[in-house]
Order: C-alpha cells, then sequence, then structure tokens
C-alpha cells in the first residue's frame, strides 16, 4: 500500500476506536506538527524507508488485534483488553520515533569505483527519554493512559532493551498485555517487514 493509503487507514482505525477525551488533539499534533506519517520506523532495519514508521505501527496493529481476537488467547491465557486499548497500544507504541529521525549524506563508493553522495537515515534525538518511556510520556500530553496501556507501551520492546531484566521481567508477568504487544511488534519487525 502507498504512504497515503495507509495514511487514511490509520486514521481510520484511529477515529473509530481511540475516542477517549484528548485523541483528536493528540492525532492533529501527529498530523500537522510532526513527521509521524513519512518517517522511517529505524536507520538500517525493519522499516528502514519513508512511511516505514506509519507501516509498522498498522502491521503491529493487525498482529495484536489477530492475537487478541483469538479465543485461544482469552481462554488459555485470560488476556482481554478493549478495541480502543489494541488501538492505542499498537498504533501509538513508537510514537517516539516521530521528529527522531534524519536524512544525512555519506559517501559510498559505487561498483564503477566512483565516489558518490548517498542519503541515510541518522538519529536526531531532541528528546531523549528512552524508547518506550518516550512514547507514554507523549500520548499522556494528550490523553490519558490506563496503567495496562502505560505498561504495554513502555514494555513492547521486552527483553531488548537495556534495562534491568528484573524490572522487565516484573513488568511482564504483571501486565500481560505488554507480552502480547511485545508479540505483536515483533512478528511485524521480524516476519512481515523483512
Amino acid at each position: 500500500m502507498s504512504i497515503e493509503e495507509n495514511k487514511q487507514r490509520f486514521i481510520e482505525l484511529y477515529n473509530t476506536y481511540i475516542t477517549r477525551e484528548g485523541a483528536d488533539k493528540l492525532l492533529e499534533y501527529m498530523l500537522e506538527k510532526s513527521d509521524f506519517f513519512t518517517a522511517p520506523a529505524s536507520t538500517r532495519y525493519h522499516g528502514s524507508y519513508e512511511g516505514g514508521l506509519l507501516e509498522h505501527s498498522l502491521n503491529v496493529y493487525d498482529c495484536l488485534k489477530h492475537f487478541m481476537d483469538d479465543p485461544y488467547t482469552r481462554e488459555k491465557f485470560g488476556i482481554t483488553c478493549s478495541d480502543e486499548t489494541v488501538a492505542i497500544v499498537s498504533l501509538l507504541h513508537d510514537l517516539c520515533k516521530m521528529n527522531f529521525y534524519t536524512v544525512s549524506q555519506r559517501n559510498v563508493k559505487g561498483e564503477d569505483g566512483v565516489w558518490r553522495k548517498e542519503p541515510y537515515y541518522s538519529v536526531d534525538d531532541k528528546v531523549p527519554y528512552g524508547h518506550g518511556e518516550k512514547s507514554v510520556y507523549i500520548i499522556t500530553g494528550f490523553m490519558r493512559l490506563t496503567r495496562q496501556e502505560a505498561f504495554a507501551i513502555r514494555f513492547h520492546m521486552g527483553f531488548s532493551g537495556d534495562e534491568p531484566k528484573n524490572l522487565i521481567s516484573s513488568a511482564l508477568n504483571q501486565f500481560p498485555l505488554a507480552v502480547a504487544t511485545h508479540i505483536a511488534d515483533m512478528q511485524a519487525s521480524m516476519f512481515i517487514e523483512k
């Protein structure tokens, strides 16, 4: 899908499911004061292209929605939440990446032996507040999150972050939605976006 098609789908999902006070202001900020809809998802891994962050967010939504809608998930794991929570956690988990990357230039030697300037994404973090916690910080500037939502977003990276492992383990044990969000994030980045 094109960036424009993904953008329209994101806005439709957002407006359908995320209805709490302040949600409209957050979407307005994303549309008018951020590069969320055109930003990459990373500098060189998954979604390292224009619109990659938007596409990744939609992929995480699809993975998390499928997982949460599965009767086995509800029956065996006892994980339930509203459609609004699924949308918030998945669509907004990586807001920390908006206004985060910049296009830089580097010299690359071509097959013909000639050096050329080539664009690449680099990090320009003007709000160095971490990863998941930065997304929570941005969201709560506009609307309230439930404790479950905040922890799911904060710990969506699972054990791949730099935090003490016992902190991550405690959070994942107390908030199963964080585990589900991590799984959805990994499915999107490791399988769909490879």
